[in-house]
């Protein structure tokens, strides 16, 4: 049994983690609202972009002029798996959600004879990849300096893999991050980024009739890497109101345990101590009754 000392030094270190925790959960509900703003005003942009583009994918006649962003490279040998997570701890499963993802989808193209590489967004997920799949991690962006995302960060991650693209580095990319929908919910989302899916049966059926102005070329050439850089945004924006939502919850949930921890330690010292008062109460009048 521990000593009334050693109780008393545990019920002292719960309560300053307690108070850690609680600062934390604080701070990230406060930081919650402003992301959540942020990602849910990126959504019908983002969305409507997306299904533009895609409708689009199903209409245009592929050449050797098309863009590779919207035709791809011919191929579908080697596999970028653009991976976004976090940079910071302390968010319950949100990051482990997200490499899980990925590496469901990893397996699923290895088992076809694909050739997968990873693209990094954070610095979380690093360690489980390199340690599942050594040697595959192609590049590593670092947000460690990033508060915000911004859009400029997004298009440097988007100009990176245009480049990437046109240098024969990969056929098709993936991105996966984490959809906010509560402090409580956010989900992981797998969504293919190079080349452009093509939209539904409805959309390759449509008769209506697409006039570009000035040209075909033109506009593609400007739509199709602006896209490519909305997306990556909204991976990042709903990133970090999933982040603070875990953390949030993750923290309150600490909260609690350490506040169930010092009740459960603070009767095993009262116990402790009034055991150690009967004891000498016991010794005292057993001295007296035998003088």
């Amino acid at each position: 049994m521990a000593s009334l000392k050693e109780l008393k030094d545990r019920i002292s270190s719960v309560k300053s983690t307690q108070k850690i925790t609680k600062a934390k959960q604080m701070v990230a509900a406060a930081k919650l609202k402003k992301a959540q703003a942020a990602a849910e005003a990126a959504r019908p942009y983002a969305e409507r972009m997306e299904q533009v583009m895609s409708s689009l994918a199903s209409k245009v006649s592929i050449s050797d002029q098309t863009p590779k962003l919207l035709a791809g490279t011919g191929k579908s040998d080697t596999h970028l798996l653009v991976v976004a997570t976090s940079d910071r701890g302390l968010c319950g499963a949100f990051n482990a959600n997200i490499v899980k993802e990925a590496r469901i989808k990893t397996e699923e193209l290895k088992a076809a004879g694909k050739k997968v590489i990873f693209y990094l967004i954070g610095k979380k997920g690093r360690p489980v990849i390199n340690r599942v799949y050594p040697n595959s991690i192609e590049h590593h962006y670092d947000t460690s300096e990033i508060k915000n995302p911004h859009y400029d960060d997004a298009k440097e991650v988007a100009e990176d893999l245009n480049a990437r693209l046109e240098a024969g580095d990969f056929d098709v990319a993936w991105l996966f991050y984490s959809k906010f929908k509560s402090a409580l919910v956010q989900e992981p989302q797998t969504q293919q980024l190079i080349p452009v899916p093509a939209g539904d049966e409805e959309d390759a059926k449509s008769t209506v009739a697409v006039e570009y102005e000035p040209d075909e070329t033109e506009i593609l050439e400007e739509l199709l890497p602006r896209n490519l850089a909305v997306q990556v945004f909204r991976a990042m924006l709903e990133n970090t109101a999933s982040e603070q939502g875990a953390s949030m919850t993750a923290m309150d949930n600490a909260t609690r345990n350490a506040g169930e921890l010092i009740e459960d330690l603070t009767i095993e010292y009262n116990r402790s101590r009034q055991a150690a008062i009967t004891t000498e109460l016991v010794e005292i009048i057993s001295g007296a009754e035998a003088l």
